[in-house]
């Protein structure tokens, strides 16, 4: 099993500016990242891979897996305050960004909860702070931001989605990876949105073996 560092997401409060969230850098500590980045495919292409429709290696099943489990589910609604008991989870990983990605956005409502976990190396791009997460003050200006993620080290990112909980970043090209995870309410929207990541994981599972 690939550690992950729990006594440090223990110990790193939320934070209520501009809206509540935690960063907990180094959650995946550097062996164990390194573990995981041999473990994952090459994701070249724009888009939101369902674990089940790559080929992941033993270490980036794991982490999965263990992003998906009980620990962090306890962790993070002892953190904000939440039951998340029940709460269907939907997990996607990401492996490149394009030039259309990055737009202001809040999260779609029938998301509960964001969690991001950065699965990448520093690199000069990212110093310039190309393609690193801006938790935004409102909705029109990229640069009216309270805090900025850079998508590097292991780096986790958690925060209960809501209206203005804005948030984007400047252009980036090229490799990026990460996972999402989402805690999801329990309506008529939620459940829509797990149809279609079942679909979508079933329709990338056939193009990528074609």
């Amino acid at each position: 099993m690939i550690q992950l560092d729990f006594d440090k997401f223990d110990a790193t409060p939320a934070t209520a500016e501009p809206f509540p969230h935690m960063v907990v850098p180094d959650f995946v500590p550097a062996d164990s990242l390194r573990e995981v980045l041999a473990a994952l495919p090459p994701l070249n292409r724009r888009g939101s891979f369902p674990p089940e429709s790559v080929r992941l290696g033993a270490a980036a099943k794991d982490l999965v897996a263990q992003m998906e489990g009980p620990r962090l589910r306890a962790a993070i609604a002892a953190r904000f305050g939440l039951d998340l008991n029940g709460a269907p989870t939907m997990l996607t990983l990401r492996g490149w960004t394009s030039e259309r990605d990055g737009r202001i956005h809040c999260d779609s409502t029938a998301k509960r909860v964001t969690v991001l976990l950065y699965l990448n190396q520093e690199t000069e791009a990212f110093g310039r702070q190309e393609g690193c997460l801006r938790l935004l003050r409102g909705h029109s200006d990229l640069e009216d931001f309270a805090v900025e993620v850079p998508p590097v080290n292991g780096t986790l990112l958690v925060f209960p989605n809501g209206p203005s909980t804005w948030h984007g970043h400047r252009r980036f090209v090229g490799q990026r990876y990460s996972i999402q995870l989402n805690y999801m309410t329990t309506d008529t929207k939620a459940r829509s949105e797990l149809r279609r990541h079942r679909l979508s994981a079933f329709v990338k599972r056939l193009t990528m073996a074609a």
